[in-house]
């Protein structure tokens, strides 16, 4: 009988240590959720926005199934505290504030789950990360990252219809990613960049390797082939779109719903992807043993909790020090006087406006306060930016700076947009971020502009006047933009005076902006 109890004894033992341990991880995971409600509040935005990230709310659900199916592992293990794994909350503490500083909210959001990893390597120990490994991992698709690739997406599929063009021998234009075939104009927009089929065949890759295969070496080749299949099925996607076109004699025509058609032809990619390595599978062997036991004393429960509160004391010196340097900081960007000439076909009007029959057109120039970081400027940037991922977007150079300009392809309105920094056009590279960061850390450095012209119409414009605004825009941009170009550069370098602020802001009027010459 004795022989029976001591292992129920001991099984009991370890299912009360592991409740403790999951109270006290939940207690951890909600402060951190509070401390960081910012990044968790943005990822959710974009999940739910982002037809790229929608994938992303069966993150978790997947990542608790496939510690389910490992549950066995943690048969023989009880919580393992350890100060020494909760001390990598420091090093991803450190990593948020950089992240924070340079306005990338994708790498906020990875530091944010370092301090998760840290909370539970800290509390349950490495041998919990070693059986839990998987499941760990695969929380990185939480975060909705790739963004940044969709310039390179873009050019990649462009010269993929370019090449695919001249090896059928139809007759083609390019210019940059405009590309003009005898049925019609086409445009490589964000939204034909192929991100949302990448990310999602990345996730899918994941799950597909960890479950099916045990071997490193055919993983990798599986998620080597989840990266590069659907970049090159989104190029043959978008080539075939503009063959389409020749012979239905109509771009429109071609290019209708092709983001939804496109749904349909990843699915068959997937499946292929499927197939092809289902020959190869080893999802019937037996699955590699975690190495080592652990110690059969029993985790204080004072232990856990003061592990626990280690990793949250280390995770809030970022927001800490952020806010610290936020007030030093405070301000948002000044709104200065940006009046425009009278174009022909249009007039001024009151404040420095255009008035061309029916839209208007305004120039705005924000000074942002010196110690501001960049991801404020590039916030405000978008925010002069309308429309999404279907929007036309292009860029024209003016002396002094490269205009972002953009319509959106339903609605109203077009507007452009330009940035400066110590002097010089600025994007919103890391470079941009990383410059701007140092001028906040060190202050006393000019302040950064944002400039941007806005077009808005009476009422909702069709077709024909959507491309009537966008020229009257250009020819606005081309003749005004280098003026405001320099004065934009001229501040932004801190070597003369700013003039006074809109008398939209009767608050500041006749003040100078914060971080000029006076």
């Amino acid at each position: 009988m004795s022989a029976i109890l001591i292992p129920r004894a001991l099984a009991a033992s370890r299912r009360a240590d592991w409740g403790i341990a999951l109270a006290v991880i939940g207690v951890g995971l909600a402060i951190l959720g509070l401390l960081f409600r910012t990044e968790v509040a943005a990822a959710v935005r974009t999940w739910e926005n982002s037809t790229a990230y929608n994938h992303c709310w069966l993150v978790l659900p997947i990542a608790a199934w496939l510690a389910w199916v490992r549950r066995d592992r943690l048969a023989s293990l009880r919580p393992e505290p350890s100060a020494w794994l909760a001390l990598l909350a420091l090093p991803a503490a450190l990593a948020w504030i950089v992240a924070e500083r340079l306005g990338i909210m994708e790498g906020r959001q990875f530091a944010v789950l370092g301090l998760v990893w840290a909370l539970m390597l800290g509390v349950l120990g490495y041998r919990f990360g070693r059986a839990m490994a998987v499941p760990l991992g695969y929380l990185v698709f939480l975060v909705p990252f790739g963004e940044f690739a969709v310039p390179a997406l873009q050019s990649v599929t462009a010269w993929m219809i370019e090449f695919g063009l001249g090896l059928l021998g139809i007759p083609h234009y390019v210019d940059s990613l405009i590309i003009e075939t005898p049925s019609g104009t086409f445009l490589v927009a964000e939204a034909c960049a192929g991100l949302r089929f990448l990310v999602a065949a990345i996730a899918f890759g994941a799950l597909y390797a960890v479950t099916m295969f045990r071997s490193p070496g055919r993983r990798i080749a599986v998620m080597a082939l989840a990266l590069i299949v659907p970049i090159l099925a989104n190029g043959l996607r978008a080539l075939g779109i503009v063959v389409l076109a020749q012979y239905l004699g109509s771009a429109e025509a071609a290019a209708a719903d092709h983001v939804i058609y496109g749904w349909g032809f990843f699915s068959v990619v997937i499946l292929l992807l499927v197939m092809a390595g289902l020959p190869f599978r080893e999802d019937g062997d037996p699955p590699a043993a975690v190495p080592g036991t652990a110690s059969p004393a029993r985790a204080a429960p004072l232990g856990l909790a003061a592990t626990m509160v280690l990793v949250v004391a280390l995770a809030s010196a970022g927001p800490a020090l952020a806010t610290a340097l936020d007030r030093a900081g405070a301000g948002g960007p000044t709104s200065l006087a940006a009046p425009l000439a009278a174009v022909e076909g249009c007039e001024t009007a009151a404040g420095g406006t255009l008035r061309c029959a029916d839209v208007t057109v305004t120039a705005t120039l924000l000074v942002f306060p010196p110690r501001t970081t960049w991801a404020a400027v590039a916030a405000e940037r978008r925010r002069l930016l309308p429309g999404g991922d279907d929007a036309v977007t292009f860029r024209i150079p003016v002396t002094g700076a490269n205009w972002d300009v953009r319509q959106p392809r339903e609605g109203s309105g077009a507007a452009a947009a330009a940035a400066w920094r110590d002097g010089r056009p600025a994007g919103d590279g890391l470079r941009s971020r990383a410059a701007q960061a140092w001028n906040a850390l060190r202050g006393g450095a000019p302040p950064p502009v944002v400039a941007g012209f806005a077009l808005r119409p009476d009422r909702v414009a069709d077709a024909a006047a959507q491309t009537r605004h966008m020229l009257l825009l250009r020819a606005v941009v081309e003749t005004q933009g280098a003026a405001l170009a320099a004065r934009a550069a001229t501040i932004s370098s801190g070597s003369a005076a700013c003039g006074q602020v809109s008398p939209a802001d009767p608050a500041q009027a006749g003040k100078p902006a914060s971080g000029c010459n006076g």
